[in-house]
């Protein structure tokens, strides 16, 4: 299998500006790795379902990283992070 790419939305870049620089790096050296090798398990990965079908998130501490993943491009699409608190609303 080869490596999956990474791709930021809009969405994701915006949210991006007001995150702490920290906690990006912690996404970028972290969950960005793990996502580009399997997008589709571990530890901290999990399906979504209901009404987020199709979604996976990625946990990162109390925060949560919103993917999709595009099998016929290798690509892993970015689309949200939210604090788990207003995560699912």
């Amino acid at each position: 299998m080869s490596d999956f790419q990474i791709a930021e939305t809009k969405n994701f870049l915006k949210k991006k500006e007001n995150m702490s620089p920290k906690l990006y790096e912690k996404i970028k050296n972290i969950v960005y790795p793990q996502l580009k090798s399997n997008p589709y398990f571990g530890v901290n990965i999990k399906k979504l379902k209901g009404k987020f079908e199709g979604y996976y998130r990625y946990r990162i501490g109390s925060y949560r990283v919103f993917y999709l993943i595009e099998n016929e491009k290798v690509l892993v699409i970015v689309t949200d992070f939210k604090h788990r608190q207003s995560a699912y609303d």
